[in-house]
């Protein structure tokens, strides 16, 4: 299904999942669609696998771990998520010869806490993988040490009209 691209998600030096100067990430975009909903692609490399052509479950966690965590900018722009339980299964093996696209939405949104859902979706539109996470709400302020707006800054890429999800 084709969706309408909204808005693109900024992203950082060295995350893990989005740093842009660290040679270990994967280096992944994140797209807000219309209807609330995340949608963070990436290109797995070889380095990424578990079982050979296959992604390893660990990245896909990973991802959708993030995915799920960046969400709640969506409705709340400053607010950051820190990971507090995480349910992720397995349903289907990701190939490694094609883009990996997380989708996630806030699915409980209160004081203090976020809930929400997502999944893999591979390119058939088949759901390989499915997750849900509860995070607590917190300033950056609280979360890091560093200067992070030196770390953290728009997306270099221009952002498509619409994407397939």
């Amino acid at each position: 299904m084709r969706r309408r691209v909204l808005a693109v998600q900024n992203v950082s030096r060295m995350c893990v999942v989005c740093g842009q100067d660290n040679a270990w990430s994967l280096k992944a975009r994140f797209y807000e669609l219309e209807g609330g909903e995340l949608l963070a692609i990436f290109a797995p490399l070889q380095e990424h696998q578990g079982f050979p052509g296959r992604l390893h479950g660990g990245i896909a966690s990973t991802l959708l771990d993030e995915t799920i965590g960046r969400a709640i900018n969506i409705l709340h722009p400053d607010t950051w998520g820190v990971t507090v339980e995480l349910t992720v299964r397995f349903r289907k093996p990701i190939p490694l010869d094609h883009e990996v696209h997380a989708l996630a939405r806030i699915t409980r949104d209160s004081s203090r806490l976020f809930e929400g859902s997502g999944e893999i979706v591979l390119a058939d539109g088949t759901v390989a993988v499915t997750s849900s996470g509860k995070f607590m709400k917190a300033p950056i302020d609280k979360i890091t040490d560093g200067d992070f707006a030196e770390q953290w800054f728009p997306d270099p890429l221009d952002a498509p009209d619409a994407v397939d999800v």
